[in-house]
């Protein structure tokens, strides 16, 4: 059978058989892979615990008709267990895991979601800013990357140079009076400027707003995630109870 070695994500597992798990793995050159880890179960697994959700491994891997097989697995970032100590990062690294396994598809190169995803997991597991702020700069990046940019300034719909009080999810974020249809909310412009710098990755705004602008600008982005994902992101529950 023909091998591989690629750098990739632990998106989630699950069990198969007694001793056996199911991973779910982005990959950098090969996209996301289904593959069986064979024994991880077992305590004696030479790398069972390098393949958790949110670790960053190189995998080596032998290619089968429906399942692939990993062979080994070595470590490149183990952000586990540093996020694994904080409630609120540990709950949004699981979201971002969630949303990447959905946005992307078997067989087709995703490098960008790649080295979003990994960043992600990187700036969770540094703690400089708010996990929640983390997981909404990754969810309105990843979204852009799937073509599904959110507007945050001009008018979604027409283009007219804003920056605009009305902001309607379907049509793909702010919009101006003339486009504004019904069921249009209207956030603080704080609001909508703070998701703007989270967007850009302007870290310096985003730090320095205030705590009912995040949680507003969170309100918008699950809404505009759950909107453009078929399913809904169920990580989002255990999200939502430590607001």
């Amino acid at each position: 059978m023909p091998t591989y070695r690629e750098a990739a994500i632990v998106l989630r597992t699950y069990k198969l058989g007694e001793a056996d798990r199911i991973v779910i793995l982005l990959t950098r050159g090969r996209g996301k892979v289904r593959a069986v880890a064979k024994g991880v179960r077992r305590t004696k697994s030479r790398f069972g615990a390098r393949l958790e959700p949110g670790m960053v491994v190189d995998v080596q891997c032998y290619e089968g008709r429906t399942l692939d097989t990993v062979t080994q697995a070595d470590g490149l970032a183990a952000y586990g267990e540093m996020i694994a100590r904080d409630y609120p990062a540990w709950t949004s690294a699981h979201v971002m895991l969630e949303t990447c396994e959905q946005l992307t598809e078997e067989g087709q190169v995703a490098p960008q979601h790649f080295r979003l995803l990994a960043g992600g997991l990187a700036a969770l597991a540094a703690g400089e800013h708010e996990p929640r702020m983390v997981l909404d700069s990754y969810l309105v990046r990843a979204l852009a990357v799937a073509g599904w940019r959110a507007s945050f300034v001009d008018c979604a719909r027409c283009g007219m140079t804003g920056p605009h009080r009305a902001f309607h999810v379907p049509s793909g974020g702010a919009v101006c009076p003339v486009c504004r249809p019904p069921g249009s909310t209207a956030p603080a412009p704080e609001t909508l400027a703070l998701l703007g710098a989270l967007l850009t990755g302007n870290w310096e705004l985003a730090d320095a707003s205030q705590s009912r602008h995040r949680a507003e600008a969170s309100g918008l982005v699950a809404a505009y995630l759950q909107w453009h994902l078929e399913r809904g992101v169920r990580s989002l529950r255990h999200l939502e109870r430590i607001r």
